[in-house]
């Protein structure tokens, strides 16, 4: 069944304020209430109605594990399509849906908010923030969103240029919003879902790559005001600290760079909150610059960079902190999926959380007070070759040391798990845990280079070196892979493990049906039994499947939903590293149940042929300058070398007609489209020795077409620009 109508939604009845008015204690069925009628009490009773998934983890401790049995390892296999649903722009998804009440609540790109009839895929209503096209390239890895949060009828979303918006859930009409941008000079975004305790809505930025100072914010849920705010990383050195964390962190910054280069450790996805000891966890980011002997004199722990925080969620307050890469100059942020269980743990149970950053280490820490249980390597990593459990540092080998000379760091700065989440299965004692391998060739810029433009990233790094040599970057490619892994903590070991071909697979759901639930790179919905790791069914899915699904009922039938739309770090970033150029980045919902009859329309990937190739007039001198020049200020969008990874258009296959507009695209004459303008930081001369580098790769293509006609099966968006 597919679903493209749009309508006004009204969810609810008189009944439920009828009730409610009446001073009743009968708990309210879905009919009776309000829409989005969800509190803190509701969120941690949540297996009392199974059926409803009313937070981004389901529950406060994110464990993202169902306890709904109607689909099971036994009856998996004759899931079907029962709807899907056409999203506006088809771009990266990364949503995990909010459901209550058969309403579903969900993102696409550019933030736009939609909530959808859960049985059907019917559209109630959509609410499009309209998000300021001048912010649209001030983020790294594309204009995604991962969700909303929903609170006593109202659904909130932070919108990419970095608004906070609380909506009418009935109606999806705005009743406020705030802005969350401390300094509008600087690249900040919203990327990550708002989290909702004890009537604060919490939310943090992105931006650390383009140099901004990191923080998390709470705000009031019904009126958005501020609450508290707290920042990740100190101010100006010579001013007073705002508490007593940040004179702490102080202590570990050295010179006084960084408030130039911002500092980062922004909080941009993972938290976790637990009500019996009233703590708040935050996941935080990576360092701006990369380069530790910009940012800090190559001296300092730099807290709390890639930092597990607890904070007091009334205040804000610090309570205690874990730092997984002390002094980090790889992007190894700990922002990724943090789990809260308790577990047994040497002969007594233990209250631990749980994270896999993208350091490539699983940690197991205590949650009441940090301390360090167990860090074990999940993929191969070179930067350090275990962590010291007395101390809680990782020893470093020196092998990743790139300010010392051009290294291969592993992982990459793309990570061992990015920010699909993970899931934990309490029957099992698994955490299944999309993983990666990775590995990129880093090297220190000898002198630091500044440049003051939201959309250009300031490293401290040379641009990484890919080959363009075709044959060497499938050699390359190979290092590169995905895995699911059931990660066992008390074990400190894998139970089982499913290689992937690419990596960027998506975040999993497990159930007490002993089912595993996991979207793929190359477009498709995949269930494994929980304990064994058996694949025990799939579908496809049109396009790469990166968000976290998940399972509830309506009308008594269970329902499995996959967000899907391939995008993100991976395919701008990435490039020829990204097996699934090949599939379109198509943005839709897809749901399943047991007998489902629909179909998907067929899988948008037809062939662009390539247009008439221009001369080139450049010499090799300055085509090889102009590569430098291309991969500093282009790759991060449109790939290395200028090979796309299928999200944003591949600049080899520009028609003539936009070879003749290229100038005035590159000075803006196309951000309404989200192609920013570099006419501050290019002279003509620089956007000239691009074009012609351009040519020279679309030459390099059309030779590489005649010997292996599959190279452009499924080029980037038609016409080779925005």
């Amino acid at each position: 069944m597919n679903n493209d109508t749009a309508r006004p939604g009204a969810v609810g009845s008189a009944l439920a304020a009828a009730l409610l008015l009446a001073g009743l204690n009968a708990p309210l069925t879905a009919a009776a209430r309000p829409p989005a009628d969800v509190d803190g009490r509701r969120i941690q009773q949540a297996d009392r109605e199974p059926g409803n998934w009313m937070s981004h983890g389901r529950t406060y401790d994110e464990q993202r594990y169902s306890p709904l049995t109607q689909i099971h390892d036994r009856n998996v296999q004759r899931l079907g399509l029962a709807w899907t649903t056409k999203l506006d722009i088809d771009r990266g998804v990364e949503a995990t849906p909010i459901v209550v009440d058969g309403v579903m609540y969900t993102t696409g790109a550019k933030s736009i908010v939609y909530a959808l009839d859960a049985r059907t895929g019917r559209k109630l209503w959509t609410y499009d923030p309209e998000v300021a096209i001048d912010t649209l390239s001030t983020g790294c890895c594309d204009i995604v969103n991962r969700g909303v949060a929903v609170w006593k009828g109202r659904v909130y979303v932070g919108a990419f240029d970095g608004r906070l918006i609380a909506l009418d859930a009935r109606t999806g009409k705005p009743v406020w919003q705030v802005d969350t941008v401390i300094d509008r000079s600087k690249s900040y975004t919203i990327t990550g879902a708002p989290r909702i305790v004890k009537g604060k809505v919490l939310i943090g930025n992105g931006g650390a790559e383009f140099g901004v100072r990191g923080y998390v914010t709470a705000y009031d849920a019904d009126t958005g005001r501020q609450a508290w705010r707290f920042f990740t990383v100190p101010g100006k050195a010579d001013a007073p600290p705002e508490n007593a964390a940040m004179a702490m962190a102080l202590k570990t910054w050295h010179g006084d760079a960084w408030p130039k280069w911002g500092g980062g450790g922004t909080v941009w996805d993972s938290m976790a909150y637990d009500p019996e000891l009233d703590q708040l966890y935050i996941g935080v980011g990576n360092g701006s610059p990369w380069n530790y002997q910009f940012r800090s004199q190559g001296k300092g722990d730099n807290l709390f960079l890639s930092s597990i925080v607890a904070l007091k969620p009334d205040t804000g307050e610090y309570l205690w902190h874990y730092q997984t890469t002390p002094g980090d100059r790889w992007d190894y942020t700990a922002t990724q999926h943090m789990i809260l269980a308790d577990i047994d743990w040497q002969g007594s149970r233990r209250p631990v959380l749980m994270q896999a950053p993208k350091n490539g280490f699983f940690y197991v820490l205590d949650r009441r007070n940090g301390q360090l249980l167990a860090a074990d390597k999940f993929v191969p990593v070179n930067w350090a070759s275990h962590v010291d459990l007395a101390t809680g540092r990782p020893v470093l080998t020196g092998d990743a040391e790139y300010t010392q000379g051009p290294k291969l760091v592993i992982p990459s700065f793309l990570g061992a798990h990015s920010w699909q989440p993970m899931s934990f299965n309490p029957k099992t004692g698994y955490v299944y845990l999309p993983a990666q391998e990775t590995v990129a060739g880093l090297e220190g810029q000898k002198e630091p280079l500044f440049l003051p433009s939201k959309s250009v990233v300031n490293l401290g790094i040379e641009v990484p070196d890919v080959p363009e040599d075709p044959k060497v970057v499938a050699q390359i490619r190979q290092a590169w892979k995905g895995r699911l892994i059931a990660w066992d903590p008390a074990k400190k070991a894998p139970a089982w493990t499913v290689d992937y071909a690419s990596a960027g697979n998506g975040g999993t759901l497990s159930t007490a049906g002993n089912l595993v639930f996991q979207g793929t790179a190359d477009g498709r919905a995949v269930a494994y039994a929980a304990d064994t790791g058996t694949k025990l069914w799939e579908a496809p899915v049109n396009s790469g499947a990166m968000a976290g699904p998940v399972t509830y009922t309506v009308g008594g039938e269970q329902y499995v939903t996959f967000m899907v739309g391939w995008g993100g770090a991976l395919p701008l970033v990435g490039g020829p590293m990204s097996l699934s150029a090949k599939v379109r980045p198509e943005a839709r919902v897809v749901t399943f149940k047991l007998g489902g009859q629909g179909k998907l329309p067929p899988p948008a990937n037809a062939v662009t042929a390539l247009p008439p190739l221009q001369t080139v007039t450049a010499s090799p001198e300055s085509l090889k300058q102009a590569r430098t020049l291309y991969n500093g200020m282009c790759a991060s969008c449109h790939g290395p070398n200028a090979v796309s990874g299928g999200v944003v258009p591949d600049l080899r296959y520009l028609t003539p007609a936009k070879h003749a507009q290229f100038a005035g695209i590159v000075a803006g004459a196309r951000m309404v489209k989200g192609m920013p303008s570099f006419a501050a930081v290019l002279q003509p001369d620089d956007v000239e020795a691009i074009r012609q580098y351009l040519i020279q790769r679309s030459h390099d293509l059309a030779a590489e077409l005649k010997t292996n006609p599959v190279a452009a099966t499924a080029p980037a968006p038609l016409g080779g620009a925005r």
